[in-house]
């Protein structure tokens, strides 16, 4: 489905942030904005250039001074006139400057609009627009790096770069359905095969750095599990660097999920603390492990904790049983600083482990590496773009049509609408073909103004 047109009515936001602050932004797209701008301001305003401006209200009161800017189209974001009045950060002053706006007639944006009407006018691709939001989302200076990356088009480039190819290799295949007698013959003779194999390893190197794309930008869940007072909380606190939970000698302490951001090498790592997991007739503390069983479900790696002293006991061995199969999980020996056992990492009945003490500090190095080794970190950020679940999604479509391609090469039917198939989920990353309702559940994910 190609992309929907685009809007023509003016519309008007706030596009700084609430609050207060030394510079705020009204930010309007629409068309013929210049006889607006001159209602606005007063002034016939110069494009790209800054005007000093007074905002007045419909009896002549000024509202606000301060700068205006006129971006005629298609030379702005959007695509469309644009025009930006930088005022006093006050909330009561912004919301002014809005109202007046509206009176003049514009709505107010939805979220996401402007972001949309750039991509509706060729502006920017679904995937450039999407890393707008990445931006300034960005949990880490890498993944800020990664989505200015997306934003100034290479992901874009890999993917326009393998649809070239796959047209190219179409236009081979389809011209073959005309001669059906000696189709397979040309095929071979044109290397076709050897066509799509490659292709198939351009795919896969692009979804090896989408993936570490969707690390930057969404981070993994590190479930922390085990029996009570084992030291969950403890190694908590030594992964965030402060006190996040609460430590004691008394079993049974932490009765709820403790949830913590951290940062391992740039990659954001949602921790979660939770209750220990034992037989318990307290109430409370069994609302706690239930809802340690919940984060387990949705977790991306199991860290099941140890004490060293006692090593894996009958207890550990069952919560071990009810975890996901799924789910990968790394044994962490605790408290090595009481056996005398030296820290670091190794290998145990074909699970990774990692030996440390959590209170002592030793150990914890190494398990910072295992971590991101776990959850499929290359170590480094240079040339990685920021990657969304959809885009991955429509990589892993790509590649599973391509596979089948392989397959049925001999059926030049098939082979060709394989081909096609692929394509189009590739071309939906950046949005040549993309449904209407999709749009909206991505720019919806927006902030008003931008």
């Amino acid at each position: 489905m190609p992309k929907p047109t685009a809007y023509r009515d003016t519309i008007a936001a706030i596009a700084t942030a609430p609050g207060r602050g030394g510079v705020g932004v009204v930010r309007v797209s629409g068309s013929g904005l210049a006889a607006f701008a001159q209602t606005l301001t007063g002034k016939t305003l110069k494009p790209r250039h800054a005007h000093y401006a007074e905002v007045r209200d419909t009896h002549g009161a000024v509202i606000d001074q301060g700068l205006a800017l006129f971006f005629p189209a298609p030379h702005s974001f959007t695509g469309e006139d644009v025009l930006e009045i930088q005022g006093h950060g006050g909330p009561v002053v912004m919301q002014m400057l809005l109202r007046r706006c509206l009176e003049l007639g514009a709505r107010l944006a939805q979220p996401g609009e402007f972001t949309r009407r750039a991509f509706l006018n060729d502006k920017l691709d679904l995937a450039q627009a999407e890393s707008v939001a990445d931006l300034i989302d960005a949990g880490s200076e890498a993944a800020a790096r990664s989505a200015l990356r997306s934003l100034a088009g290479a992901f874009s480039t890999e993917i326009h770069a393998l649809v070239d190819r796959l047209i190219n290799l179409r236009m081979l295949v389809e011209a073959t359905l005309d001669f059906p007698e000696e189709d397979i013959d040309f095929l071979e003779a044109a290397n076709a095969r050897g066509k799509l194999a490659d292709i198939s390893t351009q795919l896969a190197r692009v979804m090896a750095t989408a993936s570490q794309g969707r690390l930057l930008r969404e981070g993994m869940h590190v479930v922390l599990i085990g029996q009570p007072n084992v030291g969950k909380s403890s190694l908590m606190n030594a992964l965030a660097g402060e006190d996040v939970a609460i430590v004691t000698d008394i079993a049974g302490t932490t009765r709820d999920t403790v949830r913590e951001l951290i940062q391992l090498d740039g990659v954001p790592m949602h921790v979660i603390d939770t209750a220990g997991l034992r037989e318990t007739e307290d109430a409370v503390e069994r609302i706690g492990i239930q809802r340690t069983w919940a984060a387990v479900e949705k977790a991306d790696l199991a860290l099941l904790l140890i004490d060293s002293r006692e090593g894996i006991t009958e207890h550990d061995a069952a919560i071990l049983a009810r975890l996901p199969d799924r789910l990968p999980r790394l044994h962490v020996f605790n408290k090595i600083d009481l056996t005398g056992e030296p820290e670091g990492r190794g290998e145990e009945a074909g699970h990774p482990v990692v030996r440390l003490s959590a209170k002592a500090g030793a150990g914890l190095s190494a398990l910072r590496a295992t971590l991101l080794e776990m959850v499929g970190w290359g170590g480094e950020d240079a040339g990685v773009f920021l990657a969304r679940e959809r885009h991955l999604d429509a990589l892993r479509h790509a590649s599973q049509h391509l596979q089948t391609a392989a397959e049925v090469w001999q059926q030049v039917e098939l082979f060709a609408e394989e081909l096609r198939l692929a394509q189009l989920s590739l071309s939906s990353i950046t949005g040549e073909f993309t449904a209407d309702d999709l749009l909206g559940e991505i720019f919806s994910r927006f902030c008003i103004g931008k």
